[in-house]
């Protein structure tokens, strides 16, 4: 009896051994495919769920430049999560981790992630020029309804002989991108393309971007048009000759190297 006693107190001893040995110190791979959608003061993430069975949730990180410093804005159990904080006109730059059950993190994430919140605004109503001049065009930067000729607009709503159009100033550039489901399908502005008539057909269900005479860039999206009506949505960048509307910038680099001091 003494005997059996003595080998079962060994075998729990050495049971004891294996599962303090076999702990956990493996971080979960870093997350993948991050990418962003820009919004009204606030941008949207979205990752890839991470593959590692014992991924237990995420930590996205943000930082004003690509080099870092980075530091945590939100721990979470979900791949989509929104930046409230963000601001229009500020580009950030983002990173996710991940984490697992026994409390390891990964790297952070090394695409380069970066996006600028911009304004937008819904269900703008225009005239064409021969109904009201006065309410036939919009100007992006003042958030507005303006004349045609005024010195602010940069889009305004014309009938031609039964063609209803949008035009823009000799200094001002449009480009029709055909069909979109909704406004955030167009990602960022093309860099060619503008169409040297300066206008394009006023199409239900199309979007047009512009590049305006003070580098910056907006785009529409036609609600509904008839000859005299024209009802449009609209997003417009603040931030001077940046492209992006929808931001959704990926590479493969160097992995980062932030102070992460802020983690824990």
């Amino acid at each position: 009896m003494k005997f059996a006693f003595t080998i079962l107190t060994i075998s729990f001893t050495l049971l004891g051994c294996i599962k303090e040995n076999n702990i956990d110190t493996t971080p979960p791979p870093p997350p993948q495919g991050i990418r962003t959608v820009s919004l009204d003061n606030s941008i949207e993430l979205q990752w890839l769920a991470s593959q590692a069975e014992d991924v237990k949730g995420y930590n996205v990180w943000v930082s004003n430049q690509y080099a870092g410093p980075y530091h945590v804005i939100i721990s979470t159990s979900s791949t989509n999560v929104i930046d409230y904080a963000a601001v229009n006109g500020t580009t950030y730059y983002y990173a996710v981790s991940a984490c697992d059950f026994s409390g390891n993190e990964s790297d952070l994430s090394t695409d380069v992630i970066y996006d600028t919140p911009r304004p937008e605004g819904y269900g703008i109503i225009l005239s064409d020029t021969s109904t009201n001049r006065n309410s036939s065009g919009y100007g992006f930067a003042q958030y507005r309804v303006l004349s045609c000729y005024d010195i602010n607009t940069d889009v305004f709503f014309v009938n031609v002989q039964g063609r209803v159009s949008l035009l823009v100033w000799s200094d001002t550039d449009i480009q029709d991108m055909g069909y979109t489901s909704s406004l955030d399908d167009i990602s960022s502005s093309p860099i060619k393309g503008w169409a040297p008539s300066k206008s394009a057909e006023a199409i239900a269900g199309h979007t047009y971007v512009l590049w305006t005479v003070d580098d910056h860039y907006a785009k529409v999206r036609i609600q509904n048009v008839s000859a005299t009506r024209l009802v449009f949505d609209w997003a417009y960048q603040t931030a001077k000759g940046n492209v992006e509307f929808k931001a959704a910038v990926a590479r493969h680099g160097a992995s980062r190297q932030p102070n992460r001091s802020t983690l824990k």
